[in-house]
């Protein structure tokens, strides 16, 4: 039975209007991110002071250091990730570990930044910001900010463990960034061990702080962290807020991230993106490029980052 088939009613029903509501609002196209040409950094190397429940550094394993960065920029031959282009890449992801704030040290190696600069775009993955000061800091460096926003303070206290911090804090960092810079939010769909809690309130709060739109992610029950022996979210609550984002972004680019499960539960998770009207797809399985196909939908190709803007026209 068909992952279309297997949903309720009422979940098909929201697909479709989610459907015609991209129709309405969106080109004819979709675009497919092969990543391949945007390389990631991590500016705190392997360290991170949070280890937040869903993901326990993990991913920064994955990243090149600062040192690693600035030797592939300057021809030397450095460790290179996996699946990574290892020439020079055509745009940078700048993250890190965050503290035990919520804050991602993005400035305290700003000549970092420069560097990689001049060799192609940077999306600084921010954490946390405080102020305008540190707001205006990063958009000297930034073609674009990515910023998780999380808006639900208990499952901020569940996963993030951040000291003294609040859903509205997500929200005033959105808030002093869009003042300065470009913004992606990022949503974690079942961030909270699993269930969606606090999502719909999110793609609320993202529509009436009018943001350009959203990149949709969901949680992988990663090796070494706590959440490693749980369950992605069920498909149809990612479906409903796959929906529900295309509703509340009508005529902005929703997009789904590299971060989701793999295997049969990403094929069928692909599919249902594109029945919800989603604009992008980062690193997408077969079956969601002939679903698009079929559907009457022109694919377009990309080697980098999602939250680039090549190829949406805006």
């Amino acid at each position: 039975m068909s992952v279309l088939a297997r949903l309720d009613a009422g979940t098909r029903t929201l697909l479709e209007r989610a459907w015609e509501t991209r129709r309405a609002t969106r080109p004819d196209e979709i675009r497919f991110d092969t990543v391949g040409r945007t390389q990631a950094v991590s500016v705190t190397g392997r360290a991170c002071g949070a280890q937040c429940a869903h993901c326990g550094g993990h991913y920064l394993e994955g990243m090149l250091t600062p040192d690693e960065a600035r030797a592939m920029v300057g021809g030397r031959k450095g460790r290179v990730v996996a699946g990574k282009a290892a020439d020079t890449p055509r745009s940078w992801l700048v993250s890190g570990g965050c503290t035990a704030e919520g804050q991602v040290p993005l400035l305290r190696d700003p000549a970092l930044l420069e560097e990689l600069g001049r060799t192609g775009p940077l999306n600084l993955h921010a954490g946390l910001v405080r102020n305008e000061a540190e707001a205006a800091g990063l958009a000297r460096h930034a073609a674009v900010v990515s910023l998780d926003f999380v808006v639900d303070t208990q499952t901020i206290e569940d996963v993030y463990g951040f000291r003294g911090v609040t859903g509205d804090d997500f929200i005033r960092s959105f808030e002093l960034l869009s003042a300065h810079t470009r913004v992606v939010p990022h949503v974690l769909v079942g961030l909270a061990g699993g269930e969606v809690r606090g999502e719909f309130r999110a793609l609320e709060e993202l529509a009436r702080l009018g943001a350009e739109g959203v990149v949709l992610l969901v949680l992988i029950p990663t090796r070494g962290s706590r959440f490693e022996g749980l369950r992605p979210p069920p498909l149809a609550d990612v479906a409903r807020v796959m929906a529900e984002a295309r509703l509340a972004l009508p005529g902005k680019p929703v997009r789904l991230g590299c971060m989701r499960p793999k295997g049969r539960y990403r094929a069928e998770l692909d599919l249902l993106a594109v029945r919800a009207g989603l604009d992008r797809i980062a690193v997408p399985t077969p079956g969601a490029v002939r679903e698009a196909t079929s559907l009457g939908l022109r694919p377009v190709w990309s080697e980098e980052c999602c939250v680039f803007p090549s190829g949406e026209g805006n």
